[in-house]
């Protein structure tokens, strides 16, 4: 028998359900196979929006809509994924969500790949929580990929399961919007859950599961995110996962019950624009443009640890704690290309302040 882990979002989501399947039900030889769509930041694909089949060499069919993606898949250039290097990485099955037929297309891929797998359990998985947006919610920045994949489990004839970890961490809805909507606690992550993930953190840019992992390891505090540098508490909260009605996140979620006919990615983003008030993928499309323009900054030592320096001073006095190197290489103004190299140049320096995978802000200078 075999468990299905749908990745609500995609990126990190898909993480975390290898991490939740470990801490649940061990890492034996039965891992789960986990759905999850090829949909990376900027700085892993440069193209804007989700991946398909057509953006993959190498990939291996499992029903006549869901492909596998190997360790040995291939995007095609220029768009990048890190689902191949998960795949060589981690034990588990990563097969493919292809969004271009919108919810209809979700929904037939979901339907094949369980009455192919006939698996033992199914569970939609979202870090965060912002798959229980209602859509006009201010601080919501990313409801598309979830809100698809809500709307695909909602209409499958299957008990499907959905999964809240790491509620507030995305920094999309207010925690205490979110606390009103989780059910039953169905797990606290440990050290010991993140270990199996420990050494995708090092490369995985996911700073919502990065987040997720620290905490589980006992960090605590406030973390630092995003290019806009949002504030996200990290609490006992934080590590826990619980399970959401998912007819009532559907109900709830004005954006799934809207795409839940469409048949085009092109018709979700409408829907998206529509309800509420913007599309993810029009984001990135802004932001691929003003990358084009940006020219890498020299990275050395000498001029990077003053600026780094000034950096920490500024967020001590606004009380974080921590911040994600994905944070780090935007506030510094270096290029997203540069993450791994800035990460390994402050952990090389200054190694005392690594909380892994987050930067540590000293409490004092």
């Amino acid at each position: 028998m075999t468990r299905l882990i749908v990745a609500a979002g995609g990126g990190g989501d898909a993480v975390a359900a290898a991490m939740l399947d470990a801490a649940l039900y061990g890492d034996g030889d039965d891992q789960a196979v986990i759905l999850t769509y090829a949909w990376d930041r900027l700085l892993i694909d440069p193209v804007p929006g989700p991946r398909g089949p057509d953006d993959f060499t190498g990939l291996e069919p499992i029903t006549p809509a869901v492909w596998q993606v190997p360790a040995e898949a291939r995007p095609i250039a220029p768009a990048g994924s890190t689902l191949p290097r998960l795949a060589a990485e981690l034990p588990h099955t990563f097969a493919l969500i292809d969004p271009r037929q919108g919810a209809e297309g979700v929904t037939r891929q979901l339907e094949e790949l369980i009455d192919h797998l006939e698996p033992e359990s199914i569970d939609l998985l979202d870090v965060g929580g912002d798959a229980l947006a209602r859509g006009d919610e201010p601080t919501l920045k990313s409801p598309l990929a979830d809100a698809l994949t809500l709307a695909a489990c909602g209409q499958v004839n299957a008990p499907i399961r959905l999964l809240i970890a790491g509620h507030g961490l995305d920094g999309e809805l207010p925690l205490d919007d979110l606390r009103g909507t989780l059910g039953p606690l169905v797990h606290t992550f440990t050290a010991k859950d993140a270990e199996p993930i420990s050494s995708v953190l090092e490369w995985h840019p996911s700073e919502a599961t990065g987040m997720l992992a620290a905490t589980a390891r006992g960090v605590r505090g406030t973390c630092e995110v995003r290019d806009a540098g949002l504030p996200i508490p990290l609490t006992d909260e934080s590590p826990t996962v619980h399970a959401v009605d998912l007819d009532e996140a559907l109900s709830r979620n004005e954006l799934a019950c809207a795409i839940m006919a469409t048949a085009t990615l092109d018709e979700v983003e409408a829907l998206s624009r529509e309800i509420c008030g913007f599309s993810e993928i029009d984001y990135e499309r802004n932001k691929a443009l003003w990358l084009k323009e940006q020219s890498p900054t020299r990275l050395d030592a000498e001029s990077l640890l003053p600026a780094l320096a000034r950096f920490e001073a500024e967020a001590r006095s606004r009380g974080v704690t921590h911040t994600t190197f994905r944070h780090l290489t935007e506030a510094l103004n270096l290029n997203g290309t540069q993450r791994d190299d800035l990460r390994r140049l402050l952990i090389d320096s200054r190694p005392e302040q690594y909380a892994a995978p987050l930067w540590r802000i000293p409490a004092t200078t």
